[in-house]
């Protein structure tokens, strides 16, 4: 059970870096490297679902650090 949640921790761990770096900055982000826009111009949308996602990945990971904390604590 505690190998289970560590290993779900850990893929959280790389989801979450990995849906932070794709967020866009201010200036440029990912999107200004790879073309900035798609065909139809609107980026919006992407950005709006790329943020639901990281603060879904966001709160699962802490649900999991404070699971294995209290896991590996006993």
């Amino acid at each position: 059970m505690e190998l289970t949640l560590q290993i779900l921790h850990a893929l959280l761990a790389i989801g979450l870096v990995v849906a932070v770096i794709l967020q866009p900055s201010r200036e440029a982000g990912m999107p200004g490297i790879i073309g900035g826009q798609n065909l139809f111009g609107k980026t919006k949308g992407i950005e709006e679902k790329l943020s639901k996602v990281t603060s879904a990945i966001a709160i699962l990971f802490m649900i999991s650090s404070v699971v294995l904390a209290f896991i590996v604590g006993r």
